[in-house]
């Protein structure tokens, strides 16, 4: 492994910070000339065994980072978006239906948050952002260690193992949250300052409202600003967060891009489908219902999904 004080003396490429995944165990440091590299040179690799103290997640490598590197070596490869610029607008305009049905299509695992964490308000519903995790042991101090590495368009994601006894997110962290630039916040467990956070104007999604905050100091676990656990889900910064009057989900980074696409996709189809329901064209028509009946009576094994990819329509994946 390469000494430490070579790697604190080279400069690290933007966005280290980011985490993307698929890429644990390589640093990538500029070098001069690395524009005109046609492989990348033993001083452009450094293999690493830990994330630096500094940043619990600088251990990943932004997928701008690696792709700005990728394409100028000609060499290495990487399918992740990295910038929180790039990641909401790959899903702006999209709702979370569109996106859990393109995790079905595109084969990625649907992970939706509990349904009974809700938003705060439906004017401030909508965020997409890279996850920014922290696990709430009793003290604020982990949210303010969070937003210390955050980017803005982040969204901070809480975890409180879901308790209904404390509210854990008041007033004065979404403050510091919105004035960090980050995307919103999403909380597996209760908020407080109810009036305070809705003048704040903040995404904020939770499991509703509760007038104490903690009354304990728990043992503070060694991933607490690593990961947090949403209902049955792990999340971390290799993940997106997205919300809306839905509900919350989540979808790997690395998986992001192809997500989006496809539930772009499902949005056009549906888009037309209504447009022609209301020129008078049923939805039965549409999807061939009939022949689906028929087919089905010969088939007792077709199902309705497997008709709708071979005829393209979309009402469910």
């Amino acid at each position: 492994m390469a000494s430490r004080a070579r790697v604190d003396r080279a400069p690290v490429v933007e966005d280290l910070h980011a985490a993307v995944g698929h890429a644990h165990g390589v640093r990538v440091v500029t070098v001069p000339g690395v524009g005109g590299a046609r492989k990348p040179r033993a001083e452009q690799l450094d293999a690493v065994d830990g994330a630096p103290a500094r940043d619990p997640t600088a251990a990943r490598l932004s997928a701008r980072s690696f792709k700005t590197f990728a394409a100028r070596s000609g060499f290495l490869e990487h399918g992740g978006k990295g910038t929180t610029t790039e990641i909401s607008a790959l899903f702006q305009n999209l709702t979370t239906p569109h996106v859990a049905d393109a995790c079905l299509r595109t084969g990625v695992e649907v992970r939706c948050a509990p349904w009974d964490i809700r938003p705060l308000s439906p004017a401030t519903s909508w965020l997409a952002g890279a996850v920014r995790p922290a696990r709430h042991y009793g003290s604020v101090d982990i949210f303010l260690e969070a937003l210390e590495y955050a980017r803005p368009g982040d969204v901070l994601v809480v975890d409180n193992s879901g308790r209904q006894d404390e509210a854990c997110v008041g007033d004065l962290i979404a403050l510091e949250a919105k004035t960090s630039g980050l995307a919103g916040i999403v909380i597996w467990g209760l908020h407080r300052d109810t009036p305070e956070l809705l003048e704040i104007g903040l995404p904020l999604f939770s499991l509703g409202a509760c007038p104490t905050g903690p009354l304990r100091i728990d043992q503070r676990v060694a991933n607490a600003p690593m990961s947090a656990r949403v209902g049955p889900w792990i999340v971390s910064a290799d993940d997106v967060a997205m919300g809306d009057e839905n509900g919350v989900l989540f979808v790997p980074i690395a998986r992001a891009e192809e997500v989006a696409r496809a539930a772009r996709a499902i949005r056009e189809t549906e888009r037309a489908q209504v447009d022609k329901m209301r020129r008078g064209i049923s939805l039965r028509a549409q999807l061939q219902f009939a022949d689906f009946i028929s087919r089905r009576a010969s088939n007792p094994a077709l199902t309705f999904r497997e008709h709708l990819r071979r005829i393209g329509g979309a009402v469910e994946e």
